[in-house]
């Protein structure tokens, strides 16, 4: 790995527990966590007093082709629709260390068109 991506992955790692430190999930409003990687996005709602992932969706359990920002969206949607139905109305938003913007950003959009609150 070259020292240019070393020191992102350490910058995002502060940036990410700087952002853990403030925000934190319960049952009755989980942490809506999001990864993303070169490919895919991933987004979970987590209940960080029992350490459980309640729901989760990705990009691999979509199977049309479109631009990643779609996908993103998409994602957000499904994790909606999924939560709704576990009766999840309210979330608290974890970017995960990552920018608001782009793919983060259409994936909490997405969510927020599905009927998450947030």
């Amino acid at each position: 790995m070259s020292d240019k991506n070393k020191q992102k992955r350490i910058k995002r790692g502060i940036r990410r527990a700087r952002v853990r430190s403030r925000v934190e999930g319960a049952l009755e409003r989980p942490r809506l966590s999001v990864f993303r990687a070169s490919q895919h996005i991933y987004g979970q709602l987590i209940d960080d007093a029992s350490g459980k992932t309640l729901v989760s969706a990705s990009s691999l359990e979509i199977k049309t082709k479109a631009k990643k920002s779609d996908l993103a969206k998409e994602v957000g949607k499904l994790l909606a629709k999924k939560a709704t139905e576990k009766g999840i109305k309210a979330v608290v938003f974890d970017r995960g260390g990552y920018a608001y913007h782009g793919r983060v950003k259409a994936l909490a959009e997405g969510a927020r068109e599905g009927g998450l609150n947030f």
